[in-house]
């Protein structure tokens, strides 16, 4: 029998066997991903993604500040601060691999992705061991953060929002490892996990200033001088360890570290990107802040409900813990590292509120909360099993924990591979319009990958040409064969096989069931997340069926009403009939009918008392054969009337130099003049700038009588509108640029408009219209 110190193979293979549940689970999500690796799309954000990984060794390459030139021309200029220490290293296996191809390069970033996830899954398990001494504990913990039905889809495609969600769970293990050694070496090692963590998103601030509040705490109750000498150097070894890792991870601070790491802490306090929010029903523009409720409702409809419970009920025990014993706080090392778990979203929610943050597709720039969140949640189900007094009781509370766990493998199972749109039984789900009506479902059109997959295999040999992006920006997973078949287009000869995209929030509407060609992607839910019609198809069949019966009206394009549609022809369409935009305005025959976020104007589809809708051939339209057709579907509601017209190139100038004939009512950047006719308020300015052009307005309209307010503004006491040039403008030849945004009917006592940026309000003006 051998005696003396075990040797490191001998040590591993003992953890190997003490720890085999942790595994066979490992093993059992690296083949179930392996597997499911193919079916996952490409995300709109993957470009930039990979710009800023490459840029980041470019730079260590010794090309300088040169290497950010494609960031700021192409993307953003705040990508530079953006997870160089993640993406970098994705950048650096596939040059070191030699992959090329597109496809190979995309399943490489999305395998290492998922890899980087399962390892938060292992951290997440030995920080609940730590804490809870329980292997069975630490189990059903890694099984809540690996089964989060988004964050499992997410894990495939998001190189940024999952990746600091798991250096988040990686640095509260080192955290709770640093605080319960009292070493300098794990205080230094926790101080290098915190820099990459605040590299990979600035955010990643709010725990480093916990880690240091908390070493505040210890000095002040330190009880000798060496103590509080001891507190002092580790609390200075991290701080310093930190600023280390991050400055040395992040080559845009290395030219200006002081104020670049200001810009990079602007950009967390109001995030550049704009972005319309679909919350509740109506539609929320990003610079604004989300309402309070935003964050706590987007974690309930999408995160499993028993999660929520078991964290609700360790939150409420660890708070009443505190209560009770409030020296625990400044001593017991499990109760104040529980306490710091429940301070973490509570504090960053109220802070994304005050701050007025960014949000925007759901919650997924917070994920990283969910790390606190499951943790809480152990200590409630911890709770639950102390409550029972013998071993069937405990073994009941464990099986109740494994049975809502494999309700949501179930519902994962069922919805692959879209569980990025996945809601809970807390969601609104009673039919499918409402919940398309209600939330963004797959905002990064991430279902284009299986439906172009679908249409690839139905037509084996011929050209595919496509006209969607959407459905485009997949062709890096096809195979070079494959990718040659696609090609972008606008133009259809007949009889070809060609496919288009439609893509709306509501897609009850997007596919009808009267014409059903195509391939449909639907979830769990029912609720269709991308439908794909053969153009050629679909527009001659509704150009045959309009041909037969006379137009409604005939103008430049002839208008008519097949079935669920307004269908526009023209013989002999240019390229300028192919480039035009139309408006449609759709009035309900009761106002009732139209959905809450119909009822006002809201972004870029609906305005007070109507549906409007600004379109062209990119949206609804193609070229066959030389001819040009265009369907739009109407709403489902009873229609009383319809307006609709054509904007030519001259529409934007026609409008200014009605301004400039009436004289503005106000000026200001923008001059602004009324139209009692038309209810509508134009803006004008000369010399139009791109900031013009990207910037948005802000339309504040006081009725004469608050009772003409729809009832949930009332409490306001006035309409809100916001938008941008893009939707309701344009710039005009002459380097002027004009927007006209429609008003309410009812009397309007005064009107406080003003233009805003993502730094703030940069003019505002108000008035009093003549009625």
């Amino acid at each position: 029998m051998r005696h003396g110190p075990a040797t490191a193979t001998e040590h591993m293979a003992r953890s190997l066997r003490r720890h085999w549940a942790l595994v066979a689970v490992c093993a059992l999500f690296v083949v179930t991903g392996a597997l499911a690796l193919d079916d996952y799309g490409i995300a709109p954000d993957e470009g930039n993604q990979r710009a800023i990984g490459m840029a980041a060794l470019d730079y260590f390459a010794g090309e300088g500040e040169r290497a950010f030139e494609p960031l700021v021309s192409q993307f953003n200029d705040h990508d530079r601060f953006y997870g160089a220490a993640f993406e970098a290293p994705l950048v650096l296996a596939e040059r070191i691999l030699g992959l090329e191809d597109s496809r190979d390069i995309h399943l490489s970033r999305h395998l290492l992705t998922h890899l980087f996830f399962l390892a938060g899954g292992v951290f997440c398990y030995l920080l609940a061991l730590r804490l809870f001494g329980s292997r069975a504990l630490a189990l059903i913990a890694m099984a809540l953060f690996l089964l989060h039905p988004r964050l499992y889809g997410h894990s495939f495609f998001n190189s940024k929002d999952v990746p600091f969600l798991v250096m988040f769970m990686i640095a509260l293990y080192f955290t709770h490892r640093a605080f319960r050694r009292e070493t300098l070496g794990a205080f230094l090692l926790c101080g290098a996990v915190m820099g990459l963590l605040v590299n990979l998103r600035v955010i990643g601030v709010v725990l480093f200033a916990a880690v240091l509040a908390l070493r505040a705490l210890d000095l002040l109750t330190a009880g000798s001088a060496d103590e509080r000498k001891r507190v002092l150097a580790y609390g200075l070894g991290f701080t310093l360890t930190a600023a280390l890792a991050y400055y040395a991870s992040l080559p845009a601070l290395w030219v200006d570290p002081a104020g670049r790491f200001v810009e990079a802490l602007r950009v967390l306090g109001s995030h550049p990107t704009v972005a319309w929010n679909l919350f509740h029903g109506e539609w929320l523009y990003a610079p604004n802040g989300p309402p309070f409720a935003y964050l706590p409702v987007w974690v309930g409809i999408t995160t499993p409900p028993a999660t929520l419970l078991l964290a609700a009920t360790g939150a409420v025990a660890l708070a009443w813990r505190g209560i009770r014993r409030p020296r625990d706080i400044l001593r017991d090392g499990p109760t104040r590292f529980g306490l710091l778990l429940v301070a973490l979203p509570v504090a960053t929610a109220v802070a994304v509120v005050v701050l007025e943050n960014n949000l925007y597709n759901g919650w997924r720039q917070l994920y990283f909360l969910y790390a606190p969140l499951l943790l809480l949640a152990i200590f409630g189900l911890r709770e639950f099993v102390r409550a029972g007094r013998g071993r069937w009781e405990h073994a009941g509370a464990y099986a109740l924990a494994g049975m809502a766990l494999a309700v949501t493998v179930v519902s994962m199972v069922r919805i692959h591979p879209h569980q990025d749109s996945s809601f809970s039984l807390l969601a609104d789900r009673s039919a499918p319009e409402r919940l398309a009506s209600r939330y963004d479902l797959d905002y990064w059109g991430l279902s284009s990958r299986n439906v172009l997959a679908a249409i690839v295999a139905e037509h084996p040999s011929e050209r595919l040409p496509v006209a969607s992006p959407h459905v485009l920006s997949q062709r890096g997973l096809l195979s070079p064969d494959e990718r040659r078949r696609i090609t972008g287009t606008r133009e259809f000869r007949s009889g070809e096989a060609a496919f288009y995209d439609l893509w709306n929030h509501d897609p009850a509407r997007n596919c009808p069931a009267a014409h059903p060609p195509g391939v449909f992607v639907a979830n769990i839910y029912g609720t269709t997340l991308r439908c794909l019609v053969d153009p050629v198809d679909w527009f001659g069949g509704l150009r045959r069926e309009a041909l037969a019966t006379e137009p409604l009206v005939r103008s430049r394009f002839d208008i008519h009403r097949v079935g669920g549609f307004m269908v526009y022809l023209r013989d002999g369409c240019s390229r300028e009939d192919l480039d035009a935009r139309f408006f449609l305005r759709v009035y309900p025959v009761d106002a009732a009918d139209l959905p809450g976020y119909l009822r006002e104007f809201s972004g870029h589809r609906a305005a007070y008392g109507f549906e409007k809708r600004d379109f062209d051939f990119t949206q609804y339209g193609a070229r066959i054969d030389g001819d040009c057709v265009a369907a739009v579907p109407l709403p489902a509601w009873p229609v009383a009337h319809i307006e609709t017209g054509q904007y030519t190139p001259d529409w934007a100038g026609a409008a200014r130099r009605a301004v400039a004939e009436s004289g503005p009512l106000a000026s200001a950047r923008f001059d602004l003049s009324f139209d009692r006719e038309r209810r509508t308020l134009t803006y004008v300015r000369d010399g139009c700038s791109a900031e013009d052009m990207e910037a948005r307005f802000f339309l504040h309209v006081f009725p004469a009588d608050e009772g003409s307010l729809p009832a949930h503004r009332r409490e306001h006491g006035f309409d809100n509108l916001n938008f941008g040039l893009r939707e309701q403008g344009a710039r005009t030849d002459d380097g002027g640029c004009v927007a006209v945004a429609p008003l309410p009917r009812y009397p309007i006592a005064r009107v406080e408009t003003g233009q805003f940026t993502a730094d703030g309000v940069i003019w505002e003006t108000e008035f009093a219209p003549p009625e």
